[in-house]
């Protein structure tokens, strides 16, 4: 069975799943390997407007497999985490180009990558039982997965550095206070409300989403001047596409926004 599957259903989102729950979805070659080839298949897909990623059993994600890794050599050990690391940074990649915004749903432990993975989402949700960890200096690793870019961006430095020397561990409801997770919803209605938020995220303008997420990505970095023009730049192209102009239509008749073809704004 693969570590990782990946289907699109008939509403146009993509449901990416991590198959190992007996070792906690930990991440060796062949699960970041799986998560690559999810995360192209939704860029190939067609009618994708939403990709939803979840973890199959107790928990999310627990990080790396160190038990994969205590296996080898120094010499082979590097290699190695270089192939895992190249697949799973390649797979962030491409969820973060994509237009179709990413919706994670966490319960149980997401620790190191797997706290990578649930931040990088664009709407994260977290079980009441969800509890969130660094995990890598722990071991006397350094971060993967992102972590060290996103933690300070979205919690600061001084939290950033806090949770990544200390370890501590985050509950969910001080998850959702420091800004990790979106919300926190009840345990046992976790894959029903992630499925709700990503069946509402596909029925919007993803033209329209896919500008908004770069935006947001490149205005972390950008100067105010140079962001202003970039945002005036793709107002005028998301206005003239099809998106725009039936969502306007659709306002103005006083009725839902109507669903346009999924497709990339490059203006």
């Amino acid at each position: 069975m693969s570590e990782v599957t990946v289907r699109i259903d008939g509403d146009g989102v993509g449901h990416v799943e991590l198959c190992r729950p007996a070792a906690g979805n930990a991440i060796g070659l062949a699960l970041a390997t799986g998560l690559l080839d999810a995360a192209r298949a939704c860029e190939k897909a067609d009618g994708l407007r939403a990709v939803l990623l979840t973890g199959r059993g107790r928990s999310f994600c627990v990080g790396g497999d160190l038990r994969e890794f205590a296996d080898l050599p120094g010499d082979r050990l590097a290699a190695h985490l270089g192939r895992v690391t190249d697949a799973l940074h390649g797979a962030l990649r491409v969820f973060a180009a994509l237009d179709a915004p990413l919706v994670a749903a966490v319960q149980g432990a997401a620790a190191g990558a797997g706290l990578g993975l649930a931040v990088a989402a664009d709407l994260t949700l977290a079980a009441s039982d969800a509890a969130f960890v660094a995990a890598y200096t722990g071991v006397g690793y350094s971060p993967d997965a992102g972590v060290s870019w996103s933690l300070p961006r979205i919690v600061g430095p001084k939290r950033a550095l806090d949770l990544l020397l200390t370890n501590r561990r985050v509950t969910a409801s001080e998850a959702a206070e420091m800004g990790l997770v979106s919300r926190v919803v009840a345990a046992g209605s976790l894959s029903e409300d992630a499925m709700t938020a990503a069946r509402s995220l596909a029925r919007g303008a993803t033209g329209a989403f896919g500008v908004t997420r770069r935006l947001v990505a490149a205005g972390l970095c950008a100067g105010l001047d140079a962001h202003l023009d970039a945002e005036a730049r793709h107002l005028a192209g998301t206005a003239v596409s099809s998106e725009g102009r039936a969502g306007v239509a659709a306002f103005l008749a006083g009725r839902g926004p109507d669903q346009g073809p999924p497709g990339r704004l490059t203006s």
